[in-house]
């Protein structure tokens, strides 16, 4: 269970990492606008249309898999055994015996305490 949970958090992370750098490298639907008055190029590795068809499916590919990911660590993480009583220190105080203190058999008072010459 425990490979699980690191492999679903490294695949979170990393499609996070991913999402974030493409969502940076996109332009914004008012940069076209720009570039049709002739204030900015429009070339791109792409073409006209195809960077924001490339990029836009994969921003949404890794957005879906973040969020299937947030999903089963959240389910996992919440997951309790049925045989618990649902308190962790409850569970701790069962598994764990407790040190029983045998009082002295004669109390000794206050005098006694006190030392001689």
């Amino acid at each position: 269970m425990s490979a699980l949970l690191t492999i679903l958090l490294a695949v979170q992370m990393i499609s996070a990492v991913a999402m974030v750098g493409l969502i940076l490298v996109q332009h914004g639907k008012g940069a076209d606008m720009g570039a049709a008055f002739g204030s900015g190029g429009s070339g791109s590795l792409f073409g006209a249309s195809g960077s924001a068809n490339f990029l836009s499916r994969t921003t949404a590919v890794l957005a879906t898999v973040f969020f299937v990911c947030t999903l089963l660590l959240a389910y996992f993480g919440t997951a309790r055994p049925t045989v618990s009583s649902g308190s962790v220190l409850e569970g701790a105080a069962v598994s764990v015996p407790v040190p029983v203190v045998v009082p002295p058999s004669v109390p000794a008072s206050g005098a006694a305490q006190i030392p001689s010459k």
